[in-house]
């Protein structure tokens, strides 16, 4: 993977927005903690924070997916870029000269892998692992919030609409 390749630039300028979105998302998440733990809620709280919660966590796993991209572009354009940068200073540290040929980078999964003389990889740090791991829980915890948001949406009824119980065919009682 070369260092002018479209997508390690387009990842490259994701990172700092990347970065400056995850106070704002700490705020927002402290703000609908108290919003939710403070008397004078809203009557739909519960479903308004399960529609809210899958939103955020599809939030989070893209900002973090961003965060992750963009340290392996900045990986990749270090690699590649002036004097002493081949092979990835990244790799370098942990492999004797001469047993590391090169480096290797990846978007799906995330990882910057260097390249072993024996034609092996090894990984040049265990920070991938955990953000590639917080990616794909996040994304599975949006998933499953958003279509337990989606289920209780159709469960309830529409406003004023009729509430039976099991036992009346028509009758309406409070909710």
């Amino acid at each position: 993977m070369d260092d002018d390749s479209a997508l390690g630039i387009l990842f490259g300028f994701l990172l700092f927005p990347a970065v400056l979105s995850v106070p704002a998302w700490v705020i927002a998440v402290i703000v609908k903690v108290l919003s939710v733990a403070l008397p004078g809620r809203r009557p739909d709280w519960r479903f308004d924070l399960v529609r809210w919660s899958a939103w955020m966590a599809g939030w989070a796993a893209v900002v973090l997916y961003f965060l992750g991209a963009g340290a392996v572009a900045l990986s990749v354009h270090e690699s590649s870029s002036g004097a002493d940068s081949t092979p990835a200073h990244e790799c370098r540290d942990d492999f004797p000269p001469g047993v590391l040929v090169g480096q290797q980078a990846s978007w799906v999964p995330l990882r910057f892998d260097c390249v072993l003389a024996d034609g092996s990889t090894r990984p040049s740090s265990p920070g991938y692992f955990w953000v590639n791991t917080g990616v794909a829980g996040l994304g599975l915890a949006a998933v499953t919030l958003g279509i337990l948001a989606q289920a209780v949406g159709e469960r309830r009824p529409g406003p004023g609409g009729p509430v039976t119980g099991p036992g009346s065919a028509d009758a309406r009682r409070p909710v």
